[in-house]
């Protein structure tokens, strides 16, 4: 079958849409596009980043705009038939919740989803958006992880005539960090990178997101726990404000070791050079524990 193209390449930032919005009616079905990313990129130069691998549903399978709905993310969830195609979403992540708000769906993954960062993130974002916004009654997707907007994106709804990728040439600068992580015995063990900032990010930002995500050592392990979440992180003058939101603590595992998770989190922060001191918020107000850790006092480079 052939397949519809996006033009949405990581070296083009604008997505021409055509004839978006209308399923295509065959003897199999309504045909609908579910879309994954070019399994090699390297090889793709100058194609599309994301295919459309088409989908067919047959009449009085769903009964309305929100089934329908939740049926394409439940196949774009499973992955492409396509061995050329992979996933923009990481593995296991599962759909919590899908619910309509007029023409606006709000999309609420696991904590998975919350893997991705950068460009991968975009990609993910932008493969849900395309893939919902082509039922004519959606026009804007939200997308959160067990209830909580990522602070660390620049846009919180977006619309398929939005869909923007960065590529190498849309880095502004970058920073050189220390990012900490567990080794294999459960120590603290620093790792020097230099992150990419992009237009809108902020050097705190960045050093939040490269934590949340997997580190690149594949012998080292994150240091913080699945399902821990950061609601907004901030420098004023030279101390970095990092807010946590209290409802993720019942997401939390319970061995999580969410001491050293806050230690590693204000060793990276520290590492900047901008950065002198790290405090801790509890739902954007200062707060004696967080957990099972103390919040109290504010972590600086000699404690």
């Amino acid at each position: 079958m052939t397949k519809r193209l996006i033009a949405a390449a990581l070296c083009v930032v604008v997505l021409i849409l055509l004839g978006w919005g209308t399923p295509y009616v065959s003897q199999e079905g309504e045909r609908y596009s579910l879309y994954f990313r070019e399994a090699d990129l390297s090889a793709a130069s100058g194609e599309d980043a994301l295919q459309a691998e088409p989908l067919y549903i047959e009449a009085g399978e769903v009964r309305d705009t929100r089934e329908l709905a939740e049926r394409l993310m439940t196949e774009l969830l499973a992955g492409p038939e396509d061995p050329a195609l992979v996933s923009t979403i990481p593995a296991e992540t599962t759909l919590l919740s899908l619910e309509l708000d007029g023409t606006r769906v709000k999309v609420d993954l696991s904590s998975r989803y919350r893997l991705l960062s950068g460009v991968a993130l975009a990609l993910a974002d932008y493969a849900i958006t395309l893939t919902l916004t082509q039922l004519p009654e959606i026009s804007s997707v939200s997308i959160t992880v067990r209830g909580q907007q990522l602070a660390y994106r620049d846009r919180q709804v977006f619309y398929a005539r939005d869909v923007l990728f960065a590529s190498n040439e849309d880095v502004i600068g970058n920073v050189p960090v220390t990012l900490y992580y567990l080794d294999e015995d459960g120590g603290l063990m620093p790792q020097e990178v230099t992150l990419d900032l992009y237009e809108g990010d902020t050097q705190v930002g960045a050093v939040v997101k490269a934590l949340l995500a997997r580190p690149e050592d594949r012998d080292l392990i994150s240091a913080l726990p699945e399902g821990f979440q950061v609601t907004a992180v901030r420098l004023e003058e030279s101390t970095c404000y990092v807010d946590l939101p209290s409802a993720a603590l019942a997401e939390l595992p319970e061995d999580a070791n969410l001491p050293l998770a806050l230690r590693a989190l204000a060793e990276s922060l520290l590492s900047l050079r901008s950065v002198e001191e790290v405090r801790y918020l509890v739902d954007g107000e200062f707060a004696s524990v967080y957990g099972t850790a103390s919040v109290l006092e504010p972590y600086t480079a000699r404690n």
